[in-house]
């Protein structure tokens, strides 16, 4: 339970700002978690959660979603690895040179792109799990527009 928990807990902080542990409860209680203030203060502490400096929301540390170098790193790798992009409703593929794809990956993730929920990364392929239909025609439109420079 505890690290069922502290997934949905980081589920949460990735996907949205939240500045309270009163709020992440909130947030918790309506994926049917119920956890009192006392246990959600020991996860963010045993999870090594950080409040942002901008505006109060709790983060991973080191991840900062609005970092200007994340963003132009992801930029440059999109525009010099991405070979080709094909939508599968949720789904986006990505296609790379050969041996490419797992870097191309890595700055996705650092990127924390809130339209996707996973990567998966082979040789020079990419399946990008977006969080429905419309994010990954979002992120396809992005890394088209990243594409061409």
């Amino acid at each position: 339970m505890k690290s069922w928990r502290q997934s949905q807990l980081l589920e949460v902080i990735d996907k949205e700002p939240v500045a309270s542990q009163e709020e992440l409860r909130q947030r918790l209680q309506t994926r049917g978690i119920t956890a009192t203030q006392a246990t959600i203060s020991r996860d963010l502490k045993e999870l090594g959660l950080v409040k942002r400096a901008g505006d109060g929301a709790y983060v991973r540390p080191g991840a900062d979603r609005h970092n200007p170098a994340v963003s132009e790193q992801l930029r440059r790798a999109v525009a010099s690895l991405v070979r080709g992009l094909e939508r599968v409703d949720p789904l986006l593929v990505v296609r790379t040179d050969r041996g490419q794809a797992q870097g191309l990956a890595e700055w996705i993730d650092r990127a924390h792109l809130a339209e996707v929920a996973g990567t998966i990364a082979g040789d020079d392929t990419i399946l990008l799990v977006c969080r429905g239909s419309e994010a990954a025609a979002l992120l396809e439109s992005r890394f088209n527009d990243m594409a061409r420079g």
